[in-house]
């Protein structure tokens, strides 16, 4: 069950309400104990999973959700589409343990003002708290011109995507062919395209960025 208990007294209008979906305790303690220390904030709940996070939001209306990626019942990305169905001005950062692009295209597309990874700074939670708060937006530098080059018009069909999967598990042309019910001739094309999106020269290039931007997962 999420912990609302110690939340109960009413919250002081002028302060900033922080609410933390995490499924793992030592970090949620972590976080919760980060925002004791600053005097803007006030903590106003926690939730264990995406479902609890939605039930939770709807009883306190945080102004700023600390959601994680990844969850036992759904990503970080599709709870926060649910929640945005009900409040479309919901802010919410997501926190990860990892960098990888799709990670945060998808959290971006959903609606997260923000992308932090676990092991940031204490003052880079705080701060992007307080931007995100603001209207501002927290996107790691080091993926913001590619998220761009994404909207541009470089992102994979969900064809692609299928495509690609294959290609990570070793497929041939044919083999994929056969799995998808295409022609090998219509693979080749799709495979083009791939490499011309991913910038990449050849399959072994684009097996490598599709794992090093988490575009896919070796399952």
């Amino acid at each position: 069950m999420y912990n609302v208990g110690r939340y109960k007294a009413v919250a002081k209008t002028d302060l900033i309400k922080v609410l933390i979906v995490d499924d793992h305790p030592v970090v949620r303690e972590g976080i919760a104990r980060i925002i004791s220390t600053d005097k803007r904030m006030e903590l106003v709940g926690e939730a264990v999973n995406a479902q609890e996070a939605i039930q939770l939001y709807r009883k306190m209306r945080p102004d700023v959700t600390l959601m994680d990626m990844r969850m036992p019942d759904m990503s970080g990305a599709q709870a926060i589409e649910s929640i945005r169905k009900e409040f479309t001005n919901a802010r919410v950062i997501i926190l990860s343990s990892f960098d990888h692009e799709e990670d945060i295209y998808q959290s971006i597309q959903a609606g997260a003002r923000g992308y932090l990874l676990k092991d940031s700074p204490r003052n880079d939670l705080l701060s992007a708290i307080v931007r995100v708060h603001s209207g501002e937006r927290c996107i790691p530098s080091n993926i913001a011109t590619r998220l761009a080059e994404r909207v541009g018009g470089n992102e994979l069909t969900a064809r692609e995507f299928e495509v690609l999967r294959l290609i990570v598990k070793g497929n041939s042309n044919k083999e994929i062919g056969d799995q998808l019910g295409i022609s090998e001739g219509t693979v080749k094309s799709h495979v083009n395209n791939i490499l011309s999106k991913l910038n990449v020269t050849d399959r072994t290039q684009a097996v490598s960025v599709a794992l090093k931007r988490g575009l896919v997962r070796l399952e």
